[in-house]
């Protein structure tokens, strides 16, 4: 990109509660820091980066997906003294695959934004088929009340499963002090 001198726009996106830098690239297209990407799910940019080289990103991606991040050269911020800023970025088809990925992973923070992302994304199309018009700022409250509830949700179900945790980790640590002994829990004694 710096070789043709195009430079990224910048600019916040308002994903519910959460401000990401967005980066508009010369060619229309978007996409986010890979480090505003982790941050978003509470992660830190090595573990987006991990995952770019993983095989999981590549069976997500497809098999003409190369795992590189781009580096893009941004336009210099008005209150910015002196200098170029330069970032890497990947497409926000990749973001929304790493985030999807985290949710399946168990990242509690990604599951609430992709869940909320998703019942946005019906509810556009639907608003669209019934004529319903919103205004962003709508949309945004909406997203801010959709990730609230999910995250309750995640904490209340948590709790609701934690006495079984603790069951099998107790269930565990008896198995293991058995075998400790010498002797192997789930087998029946000699003679019967």
């Amino acid at each position: 990109m710096s070789t043709t001198g195009d430079k990224a726009k910048r600019a916040t996106v308002a994903i519910g509660p959460l401000s990401v830098d967005g980066f508009q690239m010369p060619d229309g297209s978007y996409r986010m820091s890979i480090s505003g990407t982790a941050e978003s799910v509470g992660l830190t940019a090595r573990n987006a980066f991990d995952f770019l080289r993983s095989k999981a990103a590549e069976r997500l991606l497809g098999g003409g997906y190369t795992g590189s991040v781009s580096e893009v050269e941004v336009e210099s911020a008005p209150d910015q003294a002196r200098g170029q800023t330069r970032i890497q970025a990947i497409p926000l088809n990749i973001v929304s695959k790493y985030w999807l990925w985290q949710s399946y992973r168990g990242n509690k923070q990604a599951f609430a934004l992709v869940d909320a992302l998703l019942e946005e994304s019906l509810e556009r199309r639907f608003d669209a088929a019934f004529g319903v018009e919103r205004s962003e700022s709508d949309r945004d409250a909406l997203l801010v009340q959709r990730l609230e509830r999910t995250e309750a949700d995640l904490a209340a179900l948590g709790d609701a499963y934690a006495e079984l945790d603790i069951r099998t980790e107790r269930e565990a640590r008896l198995e293991q002090q058995l075998r400790d002994a010498g002797i192997e829990p789930w087998q029946l004694p000699e003679g019967e």
